[in-house]
């Protein structure tokens, strides 16, 4: 027995005549595509140790005058940026002391100044 599909039930839906039933669809597509940016960014960016439970030192830009050391320690991140400017008494103090060079061979030799 064959069953007869009625068309009644979709000619009688009402069509939505709404231009802003759009903007919740717009709003769906712009966060799927700034979640799939932020971790583009962080894998291409090699920061996956932001999200490690490990203790981490880096230092950006070595030696330049914008140099800045970000730690990790737990849940706390903090960010150095030595300045010139060092009298205030809650910035922490410090001067540079030598320089480091990695060898081929992955020897490190420091040399003091």
């Amino acid at each position: 027995m064959r069953r007869r599909i009625r068309n009644s039930a979709f000619r009688n839906m009402e069509t939505d005549d709404d231009p802003m039933s759009v903007v919740g669809n717009l709003f769906d597509v712009a966060m799927v595509f700034a979640v799939a940016l932020m971790v583009a960014l962080v894998g291409r960016y090699q920061m996956t140790e932001l999200f490690s439970k490990e203790d981490f030192t880096i230092v950006k830009n070595p030696g330049k005058e914008n140099m800045e050391i970000i730690t990790k320690e737990g849940e706390q991140i903090n960010r150095y940026t030595p300045s010139d400017d060092q009298s205030s008494p809650d910035s922490p103090r410090g001067r540079k002391v030598g320089t480091a060079y990695e060898l081929e061979n992955g020897e490190i030799i420091y040399i003091p100044d």
